[in-house]
C-alpha cells in the first residue's frame, strides 16, 4: 500500500510541476543537446588553414580543470580552480568575445589526484547547475551568478566518497534534475531543479558513484534513466526511481567515464578494461524497458573517457592512450577498420565531420569518417593551457571551444562568405 501511495504522490507532483513551471526548458549541456557528442551547427569549415582556424580569443585564468564549457544564450559557462592550494572553485561566465561577465565561487572543489573542476555546467533557461567534485550540487542564477540552492550529497544523501572526485554533469529533463550521489539508499536521486528538494531517491544497486553522466530517454513511451555506478550499468524508471535492471560492467579502478548512447531500443556503453566484463557493450531493451540483455561485447576496444559517435549504423570511437581510431558495426560489434594515424582522445561531431582532441599530443584534428575511410583533413597543436588534455571540445555559435586546463580558446570555424 505504501509503495502505491508513493507512486501516485510522485505522479501528482510531476503533474503539478509541469503545469506550474516551465516544463520544457532550453538546455545546454555536456556533449551537446542529446549528450551524444553531436552538435547541430552547420555552415562550418570543411578544411582548416595549415596553422589551424583563426583564434578569436583566449581566456586564461580558469585554473585547474578538465570540465568542458557550454554555450547558452550568447554566453559561455565554464568551471575551474585558480588556486589548488585553497581549492576554491569558480563558475565563470564569459561573453562570445571571451570577456568575463562574472565569476562566482562555489566552495572547495577536488584538489587531490588529478586536481581540477570536473563537472561540465548544465544551463536550463535562466539557471546553471554545477556538480562539485567534493559532492555538492549547486544551482546559480544565470544572469547574476547568485546561488539559488545547493545540496550536499554526504549530509543529505549519505553518499560514499569517490576516489577521483565527482565528475558527473547534471541531467535536466523538464523540471527535474537527475544525479548520482552513490551509496546504499540514495544511489540515484531526482530533485526539483528550482528548489533542490528531493522528488525520489533510488537505492539502485547500492554502489558508489562513478564518473559518468546519466541519460534520459523514452523507450516505447516509458521514460527511463540509465547511468553507471562502480561495477554496474543500471536502468531506472525516470518517474519513480524503480531500478528495472542491472548489468555487470567492470573497470580496474571503478572508472566509467563515458556517457551511454541510446538508439532505437539499444544502449551502447564503453569502459576501459580487458578484465572481467568491460570494453564496448551493446544492450537490447525489452519492449517495456524492464529488462536488458547483452547483444555483444567487444573487449578489443578500450575507450575510458573520450566519448563515441553513433552514425548511420556505425560507431566511431578512439582508443584510450593509443593511436587507434575504430569504425565498428553497431549491430554486430565487428571492427570494420582500425586507423593508427592519430593519437587517441575525445571526439565530437558537427556538420558531417568529426573533431578530435588528442590527449597525449594536444592536437585538434578535423576528420572525415565513413565505413570505407578514415581521413585526417586538417590538424593543429593546441598552443595554450596547462596539465591534461582531457576536456572535450565544444561547438557553438560558429566557434570551436577548446579547454586545456587554465586556458579556454575559441576558434572561428564558420565557412567564409564570398
Amino acid at each position: 500500500m505504501k509503495s502505491n501511495f508513493k507512486f501516485f504522490a510522485v505522479i501528482l507532483f510531476l503533474i503539478h510541476t509541469t503545469i506550474t513551471t516551465t516544463g520544457n526548458p532550453k538546455i545546454s549541456q555536456w556533449r551537446g543537446p542529446q549528450r551524444d557528442g553531436k552538435y547541430p551547427e552547420t555552415g562550418l569549415l570543411k578544411e582548416w588553414p595549415a596553422q589551424g582556424p583563426e583564434m578569436l580569443w583566449l581566456f586564461e585564468g580558469l585554473g585547474a580543470g578538465q570540465s568542458s564549457p557550454v554555450v547558452a544564450e550568447n554566453f559561455v559557462y565554464v568551471t575551474g580552480i585558480p588556486d589548488t592550494i585553497s581549492g576554491e572553485a569558480f563558475l565563470f561566465k564569459l561573453d562570445l568575445r571571451g570577456n568575463p561577465i562574472w565569476k562566482k565561487g562555489y566552495g572547495r572543489d577536488f584538489t587531490e589526484v588529478f586536481p581540477g573542476a570536473r563537472s561540465t555546467p548544465t544551463v536550463a533557461d535562466d539557471l546553471v547547475y554545477v556538480e562539485n567534485g567534493t559532492g555538492k550540487m549547486h544551482c546559480f542564477n544565470a544572469e547574476t551568478g547568485n546561488e539559488v540552492w545547493s545540496v550536499d550529497f554526504f549530509a543529505g544523501f549519505n553518499a560514499d566518497s569517490v576516489q577521483f572526485g565527482y565528475s558527473e554533469s547534471p541531467l535536466i529533463q523538464g523540471d527535474i534534475l537527475y544525479c548520482t550521489p552513490g551509496g546504499k539508499t540514495h544511489n540515484v536521486v531526482a530533485l526539483n531543479r528550482f528548489t533542490g528538494e528531493k522528488i525520489w531517491a533510488s537505492p539502485g544497486y547500492g554502489e558508489k558513484a562513478t564518473y559518468s553522466s546519466p541519460i534520459y530517454f523514452e523507450h516505447n513511451g516509458h521514460p527511463m534513466i540509465v547511468n553507471l555506478t562502480a561495477t554496474s550499468i543500471i536502468g531506472l524508471n525516470a518517474l519513480t526511481g524503480e531500478m528495472y535492471w542491472r548489468i555487470h560492467q567492470f573497470q580496474d579502478n571503478f572508472i566509467h567515464a563515458n556517457t551511454p548512447i541510446y538508439d532505437n531500443g539499444k544502449l551502447l556503453i564503453s569502459s576501459a578494461s580487458r578484465r572481467d566484463s568491460s570494453g564496448l557493450v551493446l544492450l537490447g531493451l525489452s519492449p517495456d524497458g524492464r529488462k536488458a540483455d547483452i547483444l555483444w561485447r567487444n573487449k578489443q576496444v578500450i575507450n575510458l573517457m573520450g566519448g563515441m559517435i553513433l552514425q548511420d549504423g556505425h560507431v566511431y570511437i578512439p582508443a584510450y592512450l593509443q593511436a587507434r581510431w575504430y569504425c565498428i558495426d553497431f549491430e554486430t560489434g565487428e571492427i570494420i577498420y582500425t586507423d593508427k594515424e592519430l593519437g587517441g582522445g575525445a571526439v565530437i561531431q558537427a556538420d558531417g565531420l568529426y573533431y578530435a582532441y588528442t590527449e597525449r599530443d594536444g592536437e585538434m584534428a578535423l576528420l572525415h569518417q565513413t565505413p570505407e575511410e578514415f581521413k585526417i583533413i586538417s590538424k593543429f597543436p593546441v598552443p595554450h593551457g596547462t596539465m591534461e588534455h582531457w576536456a572535450h571540445p565544444v561547438i557553438g555559435e560558429g566557434m570551436l571551444l577548446v579547454r586545456h586546463g587554465n586556458a579556454l580558446m575559441a576558434y572561428d570555424i564558420r565557412e567564409k562568405q564570398d
